[in-house]
């Protein structure tokens, strides 16, 4: 763990951890990837919070790293799930991006409470004949950790995908959502499924989340806040090229965690890099609102348990 995340910890001061598959080649092209991470960290220093970047460096599992790394983040060219983690130390992998589902495993072991990310994984749209579900969803259930997202990534099933966190037990809360619509990732809105439950400030999402423990669920609160109105590329617009670039994926047998980046590069390319900007700037939005989240979590809770009677 890195020292300044160690020192915030040890002082009970807000910090929040980062994947780094979004800022690594493997999400976002060269420039984008390092321009994303300096928006992140700036919000997240501007609201009082500590970055914790997550990677696997040269076997280690890291929490927070040194700017002289982050060349090595940038580059990484392979990425590692909750499920690879111990092969990569084992292994000793050089240089392995983190996911959401590992992000959120070293995030709990390191006690960090509140992660930022992109967007997460989901039911794929083939789900009936590959079964392909992202661990993220497993994940976000396991660990007692806070995610704030854009919603899920717009190429996947987004009804079957909230479908599938209710069966789990993750809360699903939405900050600022555009009339309680889910968020579609590049889009405020997916043209379907709405969100369980709107809560109004980053304070509410506290008391969600104290809530929660006293009454002894162990597992992560889902916070899906949409891309600022000002970046978004409208959901109607995206879906034919969605369209597409799932046809030319299969096309071309990519299947698994290749598919993601596949997807992602071709949707760039038919935007004209709209949806790179949009990517920017939804991180940026979701790490200050993580932020803050943080920072209200670190406060002392005035109700203490007082919120349930027995």
């Amino acid at each position: 763990m890195a020292a300044p995340v160690a020192a915030a910890l040890a002082d009970g001061r807000p910090v929040v951890a980062l994947e780094s598959t979004v800022f690594s080649r493997l999400g976002l092209p060269e420039g984008a990837g390092a321009e994303a991470r300096r928006r992140a960290d700036a919000a997240l220093r501007a609201a009082g919070a500590v970055p914790a970047l997550t990677i696997v460096l040269d076997g280690v599992a890291r929490v927070g790293v040194d700017d002289a790394e982050l060349p090595r983040v940038l580059a990484a060219s392979r990425k590692v799930a909750d499920r690879d983690l111990p092969v990569a130390v084992a292994q000793r992998w050089p240089a392995a991006a983190t996911t959401v589902s590992a992000s959120l495993a070293l995030a709990a072991a390191a006690g960090i409470g509140v992660f930022a990310t992109g967007g997460i994984g989901g039911v794929h749209r083939d789900f009936a004949a590959t079964g392909d579900e992202s661990a993220d969803l497993a994940a976000l259930a396991r660990h007692p950790v806070v995610t704030v997202c854009a919603g899920a990534k717009s190429f996947l099933d987004l009804g079957r995908t909230l479908e599938r966190l209710e069966t789990l037990g993750v809360p699903v809360v939405g900050l600022g959502t555009d009339g309680g619509a889910f968020p579609g990732f590049w889009s405020r809105r997916s043209g379907g499924p709405v969100v369980p439950h709107d809560v109004s400030s980053p304070e509410e999402v506290v008391a969600v989340v104290r809530a929660a423990r006293v009454l002894g669920y162990g597992g992560g609160v889902l916070v899906v806040t949409p891309v600022p109105e000002g970046d978004e590329v409208p959901f109607d617009e995206l879906g034919p090229v969605v369209d597409a670039a799932l046809a030319e994926a299969a096309a071309a047998g990519v299947f698994g965690g290749a598919v993601t980046p596949f997807v992602l590069g071709r949707i760039a390319a038919a935007t004209g890099g709209r949806t790179v900007a949009a990517n920017v700037a939804l991180v940026e939005h979701n790490a200050a609102v993580a932020g803050a989240i943080a920072a209200a979590l670190a406060q002392e809770d005035p109700n203490g348990r007082r919120q349930i009677r027995t």
